[in-house]
């Protein structure tokens, strides 16, 4: 859910920083005082496109940061974690929109895309009132909610592993069968293998092969080095090391003679004289075995230069050329036998189609129930949201292809009647935005506990309501709370009075500058915040004592 949102010099807003808790929390302020804004800085923070009238006008650049809990939202989580994003379990949304027009991205403290920002919060938090910016208009968003709703999480995931093996298994019998021209591709193969048959080498012999390279390329120079190392250690010169480290021996051991007390530090001379002669004679070995053949040098120079060339020919390093060989040795074989690698691929497609087909039909016939049962109960919600004789129809229309397909046979499309009389239309072309709000709150009613958004925002959902009806969709909010995060601006004491949290939003001008304050409210700030609502500029004792019991009512509902 969401847990804190910061905003700095954002239209009117100078600074504001805001905590969340879960729950309804709802949002009030006078009209013009810039209630909505916080809608604005969360769809901003979803990816939507910023414009430079959003900076608070004398700043150069607006801010916006909102961090989020991923408990129970594992989608997520995961998402965060496929794109290297993810921060010891941390989600935290950043961006900044500069007054010339251009603007920033970050996740988790990481530059980001505003793409990657936008899928990000698509799991995140979902939007909905007078903005086209909804996950819930998509048709493939309300398939899954359908899929969500009739609990068809297995059939769907049975159903998509059969469509992406069927493809699969196509994709690897036209290569087979020759559409992409199996001679000229044998042929291709045949060559390819041979090169990698003659050069490529496991990664260990890759290894010593370059380390031999090394040390051919530099055998004068190691030859040169070792023997001025041994004539330094064992040389005839009064300060080579061996010569040296004799005489502090012979000169120790007297003086140990004299305390025993360094006796142990002669052992160390010792010891230090047998590891000088080890050194000495490696050295003198391995100056010997210095390989000066000119012969074995070019040979191992050509050996690299062709897998470096082939390593550009298969855009691959030099030490998965190996692997490639095998790959192409196994392509290979397929190909020479195609005859019965397609008759056995045939066989394997057949069978698939045919788990497909009764997968496809189950779900189809899950699909189908849970659509009628759907439709039913938005339609119900939606007389109890003010909206008598609507309708909302979820209609199941056949894929366009015959062939097995991921999502199912078929596509879903929300259709919408808001006054009796009228055909039902695609939810997605509904143009009254307080309607449009209201139907997506009976959506999410009816599928209480189906998605896994963590947290929703209602903006202006009470558009044109009032009296009882207003009071329902405070309730049907507050219920919607009870399973996940609802953030709602509202102008109604009745959906105010709903919530579990209140926040308000005003409006102050000091001489030639206007500030937007966003306070969290405690019970004497709501009671006299639901009785301005109420009774506008004058409060009364009145209305106080209205707003006092509207409260009352709604926190033992």
């Amino acid at each position: 859910m969401l847990t804190s949102l910061y905003v700095r010099h954002l239209a009117v807003v100078e600074e504001a920083d805001i905590t969340f808790g879960p729950g309804l929390t709802v949002v009030s302020g006078e009209t013009g005082a810039g209630k909505s804004l916080l809608v604005d800085a969360l769809m901003l923070l979803a990816g939507a496109r910023a414009d430079s009238n959003i900076v608070r006008a004398g700043s150069d650049r607006a801010e916006l940061i909102a961090e989020f809990d991923l408990k129970g939202l594992p989608e997520a989580a995961a998402w965060l974690k496929q794109e290297e994003l993810d921060e010891d379990g941390a989600c935290q949304l950043r961006r900044v929109i500069r007054a010339e027009g251009s603007s920033r991205a970050w996740i988790n403290g990481r530059p980001a895309t505003i793409g990657q920002m936008g899928d990000l919060a698509a799991l995140l938090v979902e939007i909905h009132g007078q903005h086209e910016h909804q996950a819930l208009l998509e048709r493939t968003h309300q398939l899954n909610l359908l899929d969500a709703y009739a609990e068809n999480e297995k059939r769907v995931e049975q159903v998509r592993d059969l469509a992406l093996q069927w493809r699969e298994i196509g994709t690897r019998m036209r290569k087979l069968s020759g559409d992409d021209d199996r001679g000229h591709r044998l042929e291709l193969l045949r060559h390819e293998l041979s090169e990698l048959e003659k050069w490529a080498l496991p990664p260990a012999e890759l290894a010593e092969l370059e380390a031999s390279h090394k040390r051919l390329a530099n055998a004068s120079k190691l030859t040169e080095g070792l023997t001025g190392v041994v004539e330094m250690l064992d040389g005839d010169s009064e300060l080579a090391l061996r010569q040296s480290l004799g005489r502090a021996h012979a000169e120790l051991g007297r003086l140990a003679a004299l305390d025993d007390r360094l006796a142990p530090l002669l052992e160390l001379l010792d010891s230090a004289q047998i590891q000088l002669n080890e050194a000495v004679d490696g050295l003198e070995r391995y100056a010997q075995d210095v390989d000066l053949d000119p012969d074995r040098y070019a040979e191992v120079d050509t050996h690299l230069t062709r897998l470096h060339e082939l390593s550009r020919k298969h855009r691959l390093p030099a030490a998965e050329l190996d692997a490639k060989r095998t790959s192409i040795q196994t392509e290979l074989n397929e190909l020479e036998n195609a005859g019965e690698a397609l008759e056995r691929l045939s066989t394997q497609r057949d069978q698939l189609q045919r788990d497909y087909a009764k997968a496809a039909e189950a779900l189809s016939k899950a699909r189908q129930t849970a659509a009628k049962k759907l439709s039913k109960d938005v339609s119900a919600l939606m007389t109890e949201l003010g909206m008598a004789g609507g309708v909302v129809q979820v209609s199941l229309e056949p894929a366009e292809s015959t062939e097995p397909d991921p999502q199912g046979r078929e596509r879903c499309e929300l259709l919408v009647s808001a006054n009796p009389g009228q055909p039902p239309r695609p939810l997605r072309k509904v143009a009254s935005g307080g309607e449009l709000a209201r139907i997506s709150l009976a959506i999410e009613v009816a599928t209480l506990g189906k998605d896994t958004i963590g947290s929703m925002v209602f903006d202006e959902v009470d558009t044109g309501i009032g009296g009882a009806v207003a009071e329902v969709v405070g309730q049907k909010l507050r219920a919607l709370g009870s399973r996940c995060q609802v953030l709602c601006v509202t102008h109604l004491p009745q959906v105010a009075a709903q919530g579990h949290s209140h926040l308000r939003v005003s409006k102050h001008s000091e001489g030639n500058s206007t500030h937007t304050r966003i306070e969290a409210l405690n019970t004497d700030g709501r009671r006299d915040e639901l009785a301005r609502m109420l009774g506008g500029v004058e409060i009364t004792r009145e209305t106080r004592a209205h707003a006092k019991q509207m409260l009352e009512r709604a926190q033992t509902a």
